[in-house]
Order: C-alpha cells, then structure tokens, then sequence
C-alpha cells in the first residue's frame, strides 16, 4: 500500500479497534518483552551488587569514605553519559542495535569490575559499566513503548522496572549468599561482581533474534518493514490502522526536521516538555532512593545490625522492591499515572522523615534496627510501587516520535547526574552531619517535588504515542 497516500486520510484510530491479538502474536510480544528486559535486569544487579561488596571491596583495596563515594558514583557518572549517548544512538541507528552494543559492554565493565586489581581500575571499570547502564536505562524503556499497544504500555514497560527491582533483589541475595560462603576470605566481592556476566550473555544473544522498533522504522521511513514488526504483535487490521497514525507523524516530523538540539532550543512545546522531564527525572533522585540501593548494609549496621545481618536483611529490601514493582503494574492499569506518582511522594517523604526521627530519638540497639528496617521497607514500597515506575514510564511516552530517545536520554542525564551527586556526598554528609540531618533534608527536597508534580506534570494514560504528542504539542505550544 502507499502509506503516504493512506496518511492524508483520517483512519480508525487503532485504539478504537478493539479485535483481540491471534495467541501467536500475544506470545510474541511477551517474549520480545522478557528478552529486552534483560537490559534491566543488569541495570538492577549492576547499581545494586555494590550494596553488599562494598564493604569487602573496602579491605581489599584500602578504600577511604571518598573513595567509596568515587567507587560507587563512577558508575553514575557514566550513566549520565550513556544516557545521552545511548539516546542519540538509538535515533540513529535503532533501538535494537543499540540494545545489542549495550550488552557487549555490560559483559565488558562486569569482567573489569571482577579483575580490578586497584582502586583506580575499578572506577574505571565502574565507569565503562555505568555507559551501558544508562544507555539501557533510556533504550529499553523506549523501545517497549514503541512496540506495545497503547492499552498495555504502562504495563509492559513497567516490566523493565520490575527486572531493574529483580536485579537488585538478585545482587542482594547473590551478596548474602556468597558472603556467607566466602566467609572473610579474601577477594569474596569478585565472585558477587562476576555474576553480571551471564545475564549480559542472554541479552546479546536474545536480541539477536528480535525486531526493531516499528515506530523507529517509520520515522526512517522503512514503512514496509515497521508493518511487518507491527504485524508480528498486533492483529492484521490493528497493525494497519496502527501503521496510519505513525506513518501520518512520522511524515509531519520529518517535514519539521524535528530531532536534536537545535529543534528543541527552537520549538517551544519541545522546550516545556524537556523542563517538564529533568523534573520527572530529579523527582525520582531526590527522594534518596539509591541512598538506600547503594548504601542500604550501611545504614541497616548503622542502625544497630551486625554486618552480616545487615547483608541478609537488606535482602527484604530487595523482596519488597520486587513485590511493590507488581503491584505497580497492577495500579497502572487501572488508575492515571500523575496522582500514581504524587502518592509515592508523600509515601516516601514520610518513611524518610521517620528514619530520620528514628535514628536520632532511638537508642542503638534492635529496637532502632528494625525500626529503620521497617521504614526502609515502607520507603521502597511507595517508592518502587509508585514513583519509578511512573517515572521512567513517563519518561518514555512524553517526547516526539523522531527525538524520543535523544530527549528521554537527556533527561536521563539529569536523573543520573542527580544520581551521582546523591551518590558521591552521601558517606560525607552522614559523617558530616548525621543520618538524621541527612534524611531530613531528603524529606524537604520531597515537599518541593510533589509541589513540582502537581503544578507541572501532564497525564498521560490511555492514549497512543501518536495522540499523546498531538494532545502534548496542542497544550504547551
């Protein structure tokens, strides 16, 4: 068919077809799901294994605070990097081509991780592994929007966020296990370090045999090949209507040359929606969650727990995570993304103001300790049930067809950079001025990023990509 000729019509929306998918292609669908979500699985176990090895990593290679803070935050910065790059990337040269040089350096910064021999190495190849964290942590996302149904996207690409929980569940229980095994031998953190290798093998080779992104293919103008990626997780009409609507937007913005920096400097609504993205992004950082991934055995032996039992309750942080990501899926299919997320605010400013009180009114001891616990748990369920699930969901639907990885990945930029800063002064600011103090300033930075969500922050459930970008360019131009 002409698709340039059918995009000047009006046809049915493809939302509006309501023909249920043949079992084949909703089969196909949940495995181009699981295989693509093996970039978050590693994002989880890479940002998480350091919970539980650093304080074995800390002995072995002479570590200082500051240089915990390099250790840990190296992989941040990186991410940053690999945000961007990996966003631009995948407006290039396709989002699964992207998927597949990610996995090459998950296995590559892993193995360098595993084999530092100084400190030095290791914030090396913590860098490098941080480059493909935050090249998956903007591509997969997207490409899961762009191949689901509009009625099934907060779902399945809230899945990547249940693997990223997943991974972190995987590399605290890996942590305890291998802690527990290993004793205080030497180089024990290697062996949890190491696993991270295997999952990066299946990825590679999993998105061998999957297809592009079909709204990428159009907005190359590959029609054809975009219907037949279509073809293979919708219906036969609904990929065709489907096709319409894209093809129609894919046109537009290639007539506008809508796609890097100087259009968004120069195009307005672009402009308001990437303001509206670093805040999404910031949102999500500011409540200190990666205080509590990152630095979680820390703060539990701090709170009165032995260093051991510290690695294994540090595992329920892992299982709530895990369990709250379900139930998040749950949530988004049934009520609207913005009110989602201002509740996981108010959840998770509460829990850190009570850590906070907690930890200064409480005498050491277990009361304290499973106190803190408790808090902590209650922190990560409003917080991985509501607010990251919401952020990188949105992230992902709120940016123009032709630029929707290069703007999803600079606002993963400010999430990581956000990240990073949190990451590198947080062991200086509980030595400078406490824990307490510490989490009471994250409870302010919570009040003014609900004040941000409700005063900026657009709805954007139950429309297709292609609706949401004309209802978003009406609203802010």
């Amino acid at each position: 068919m002409d698709v340039r000729d059918d995009a000047t019509q009006a046809p049915t929306p493809a939302t509006a077809i309501t023909d249920p998918a043949p079992r084949a292609v909703s089969r196909r669908l949940r495995i181009i799901t699981v295989v693509a979500t093996f970039g978050g699985l590693l994002f989880g176990y890479d940002t998480g294994v350091i919970n539980g090895a650093l304080p074995y990593m800390t002995d072995d290679l002479g570590l200082t605070p500051v240089t915990e803070g390099m250790v840990t935050s190296s992989l941040l910065l990186g991410a940053a990097i690999g945000a961007v790059t990996g966003g631009r990337l995948s407006d290039a040269r396709g989002r699964r081509r992207t998927i597949l040089a990610l996995a090459v350096l998950f296995f590559i910064g892993a193995l360098g991780c595993t084999l530092a021999p100084t400190t030095a190495i290791m914030v090396v190849a913590r860098f490098v592994l941080g480059l493909a964290v935050g090249g998956a942590s903007v591509t997969v996302p997207v490409y899961l929007a762009e191949i689901s149904p509009a009625e099934r996207r907060g779902a399945l690409v809230t899945r990547n966020e249940l693997m990223v929980v997943s991974g972190q569940l995987l590399a605290f229980t890996s942590n305890a296990i291998i802690a527990q095994v290993g004793g205080e031998s030497g180089g024990v953190w290697r062996w949890m370090l190491v696993l991270a290798t295997i999952p990066a093998v299946v990825l590679w080779f999993g998105m061998l045999v999957m297809p592009e992104s079909p709204r990428w293919l159009a907005s190359q103008s590959r029609f054809t090949d975009a219907l037949g990626v279509l073809e293979q997780v919708r219906s036969q009409q609904r990929a065709e209507a489907e096709l319409s609507e894209v093809s129609a937007l894919a046109i537009k913005e290639e007539q506008q040359k809508l796609g890097g920096w100087q259009d968004m400097k120069a195009t307005p609504w672009v402009r308001k929606l990437m303001f509206i993205g670093f805040g999404i992004a910031i949102v999500q950082q500011i409540t200190g969650v990666n205080t509590i991934m990152y630095y979680g055995t820390q703060i539990l032996t701090d709170a009165g727990f032995a260093s051991d039992s510290a690695l294994t309750a540090n595992i329920a942080n892992g299982v709530i995570s895990v369990l709250a990501t379900f139930v998040g899926i749950w949530l988004l299919g049934r009520v609207n993304r913005r009110p989602m997320l201002m509740t996981g605010q108010l959840g998770t400013t509460a829990a850190l103001l009570l850590i906070g009180v907690f930890s200064l009114v409480l005498p050491s001891g277990d009361g304290r300790a499973y106190a803190v616990l408790a808090m902590t748990i209650t922190f990560l369920a409003f917080q991985q049930g509501a607010i990251s699930p919401v952020t990188w969901l949105m992230l992902s639907e709120i940016f123009p067809m032709r630029m929707r990885g290069f703007g999803m990945g600079v606002a993963a930029v400010v999430l990581w950079l956000t990240n990073f800063v949190i990451g590198l002064v947080f062991p200086s600011l509980v030595s400078g001025i406490g824990i307490s103090n510490t989490f009471f300033l994250f409870v302010v930075a919570g009040l003014l990023s609900l004040t941000f969500v409700k005063l900026y922050v657009p709805e954007t459930k139950g429309r297709t990509l292609e609706v949401l970008e004309a209802e978003l360019r009406t609203r802010f131009s």
